[in-house]
């Protein structure tokens, strides 16, 4: 018999703060492959996609594969609370077509499901659209009503709500939006927000001008609240400010630069929750570079 495997204690990635960082990683191969990947380059938290994004009936989770998913994570010292599964972009919970809402609300009880399944606790996923034929307190209604019916079905996850770049007819564009689908949803504990850099710049907040990731941060807590900031998304933008366009880009290569992400390295409002790449990636500078690049901006001895 070899000798008995030790189970690795994940520390942050950081020298003087407590930053988690990975990436979003494939499932080819089995669901355990994620944790793989992640250790690989060098994260110490990751994002995935809990099943196939092309279709609304998915096989159910293999239980075996679950297994192995939990122990690979207790292995590799990964905590629940730094893996953020990230919902299929078929679900439109403030869809105002009754069949897709219908089908976009079971969707969510089985994305929970899997959470609970894979021993996690978040669950990341845009909030919506309205396409154009609702107001948007409608669709905010709507989403909430999905996710308390998500809460009654399911046990413990939380609901992790994205903010995005104000493109079309989403909603979640403005954090006022997210603050109202918070106050509808009753159980509030299960309920939370992931701020992407990238929307939050396309949407028109000055990630770019130097103190704009405190100003993003000060307006957050005074409209939602810091409490409810569970996990943050970091993509560069090839589009402007105020572009409303969702184009992540990789760090420091786009139109925010690497002073943002300098600041979020050293902001320890940001400590302890994934950071959570989904760069486009390019020739020798993939997500394993982009975490090095990010680990060298906290600034020591602070």
């Amino acid at each position: 018999m070899g000798p008995k495997k030790r189970r690795v204690q994940k520390e942050s990635d950081s020298r003087g703060n407590r930053k988690y960082i990975g990436a979003h990683v494939g499932i080819q191969g089995g669901i355990w492959k994620a944790v793989e990947s992640c250790t690989q380059m060098g994260g110490s938290s990751f994002g995935l996609f809990l099943g196939s994004q092309r279709s609304w009936k998915r096989p159910p989770l293999d239980p075996t594969a679950a297994d192995r998913f939990r122990e690979l994570c207790t292995l590799q010292g990964f905590h629940p609370h730094h893996i953020l599964p990230h919902g299929s972009y078929l679900m439109n919970c403030g869809s105002p077509k009754e069949d897709v809402f219908e089908k976009s609300q079971a969707l969510l009880v089985d994305e929970l499901n899997r959470c609970s399944l894979l021993g996690l606790s978040l669950f990341n996923f845009h909030p919506g659209s309205s396409l154009g034929t609702i107001t948007t307190e409608q669709c905010v209604e709507k989403i909430a009503g999905a996710i308390n019916h998500a809460h009654r079905q399911t046990p413990q996850v939380v609901t992790v709500l994205e903010n995005m770049s104000g493109q079309g007819s989403t909603v979640g564009g403005k954090f006022s939006e997210l603050k109202g689908i918070i106050d509808r949803v009753r159980d509030q504990s299960r309920v939370g927000v992931c701020l992407d850099i990238c929307h939050a710049f396309a949407a028109g907040h000055d990630l770019a001008a130097e103190g704009g990731v405190k100003a993003m941060l000060d307006l957050f807590d005074q409209e939602v609240g810091l409490g409810y900031l569970k996990a943050m998304h970091l993509n560069d933008s090839k589009g402007k400010l105020g572009c409303n366009l969702d184009r992540h880009e990789d760090i420091g290569k786009g139109e925010i630069g690497i002073a943002a992400f300098r600041d979020i390295m050293n902001e320890p409002r940001l400590d302890n929750i994934p950071l959570i790449l989904e760069t486009p990636g390019r020739p020798k500078f993939e997500y394993a570079e982009q975490i090095k690049l990010l680990q060298s901006l906290v600034i020591e001895n602070k």
